[in-house]
């Protein structure tokens, strides 16, 4: 050691002379915010509600005022003007979301139609666009899904009016759907 380092610790020993060394006890614990538990999360509930929404419509609904003309498709709701089916059908509201039913089963298709219309409700969507295919790819080339749309939408009370949609949107296998305010 050089005596440069021998003159500190002189120093040191002299500065802490009459210090008393701190007593910690090991067998105190350290002292943390109590943990709060997070809320239980009702899985079943969510199923109940879920299930509770599909099971809202049926297959087998006839709405009183379904209009198809051909091929073509569209309804609207009693008490509305028939002007908003014209807006609809000319492309006046903006598609703010779509899904596409392809490649589902009915029960699928439902279950995606029914919570896609209640997400829309929860996040303010006015204007969707489902897209049903025109059933080339079924057992006899028929429309399957489109055929059952026409009677979930009908029964949903926040649809107010759907159409084919326009050719550069699908055309004869999709609808433009308007839902209400909420």
């Amino acid at each position: 050691m050089a005596a440069n380092d021998e003159d500190e610790i002189d120093l040191f020993r002299e500065a802490i002379k009459g210090a008393n060394p701190l007593r910690i006890s090991p067998k105190k614990k350290e002292h943390k915010a109590p943990q709060k538990k997070p809320k239980p999360v009702p899985l079943n509930l969510i199923r109940d509600e879920k299930q509770a929404l599909i099971d809202s419509i049926s297959d087998h609904y006839e709405p009183l005022h379904d209009i198809e003309n051909g091929e073509e498709l569209f309804y609207i709701r009693e008490g509305h003007s028939p002007d908003i089916l014209k807006k609809l059908r000319k492309g006046f509201w903006v598609v703010q979301k779509s899904i596409d039913l392809h490649g589902m089963i009915s029960d699928e298709a439902k279950a995606y139609v029914v919570q896609f219309i209640a997400e829309c409700k929860k996040n303010n969507i006015r204007c969707v666009r489902i897209v049903h295919g025109k059933g080339y790819n079924s057992k006899n080339k028929e429309p399957v899904l489109k055929n059952k749309l026409k009677h979930w939408l009908a029964q949903k009370e926040e649809v107010i009016a759907y159409a084919q949609a326009r050719v550069h949107d699908g055309g004869g296998g999709a609808v433009i759907v308007l839902l209400s305010a909420h």
